[in-house]
């Protein structure tokens, strides 16, 4: 009983973990990266479709992103969605393929990017700890239906405890590294 709450709550903080590493994916850096662009949602024949799927993407250069459609009906629509991100790109578009040139960051943005990686980081170690609490109400609740002891549950809550604060240092370290790769000119 005891075992399936931790190894249930364990899950649910790794994929926390995995999310957050996500997220901090689509904050630009100075250079180039698809991941910045392959889940913006365009319009395609109705429904929104993410961008990876209906194109490849292609980085000749550090701060140069080529993104070239498998259809080229799409075009116009990928283009839209791109000017419409919060990206701050203009695409010029070749008729073949869309090519998105990265300027350099300025001392200001980086600092806000900074600021936005923190916040992604403060919601996935809150996640974490959510998942803590709603385990811990779950043993309590077999403590008090007597289905585990207060020694399994002392001993549940200390290891619980400890994966907690392993996640949330998965995190930190994540959100240093993306800290250190924001400031670095």
């Amino acid at each position: 009983m005891t075992e399936e709450t931790i190894l249930d709550a364990l899950e649910k903080m790794d994929k926390a973990v995995e999310h957050v590493q996500s997220q901090f994916t689509t904050v630009r850096t100075g250079r180039a990266t698809p991941s910045l662009v392959e889940k913006l949602l365009v319009e395609y024949y109705g429904s929104h479709v993410p961008l990876q799927q209906l194109a490849g993407f292609q980085v000749p250069e550090a701060r140069q992103l080529i993104v070239k459609p498998h259809d080229p009906a799409t075009m116009a629509a990928i283009e839209r969605a791109i000017r419409d991100s919060d990206l701050g790109m203009n695409p010029s578009n070749d008729g073949v393929v869309i090519r998105l040139n990265f300027p350099a960051l300025t001392e200001e943005r980086r600092k806000e990017y900074v600021k936005v990686v923190k916040h992604m980081a403060e919601d996935g170690r809150i996640a974490v700890r959510n998942i803590r609490r709603d385990a811990r109400k779950h043993l309590e609740a077999a403590e008090k239906a007597s289905e585990i002891s207060a020694d399994e549950l002392e001993r549940a809550e200390k290891e619980l405890e400890k994966t907690t604060h392993d996640h949330v240092e998965l995190i930190d370290k994540a959100f240093g590294r993306k800290e250190q790769e924001l400031l670095e000119v």
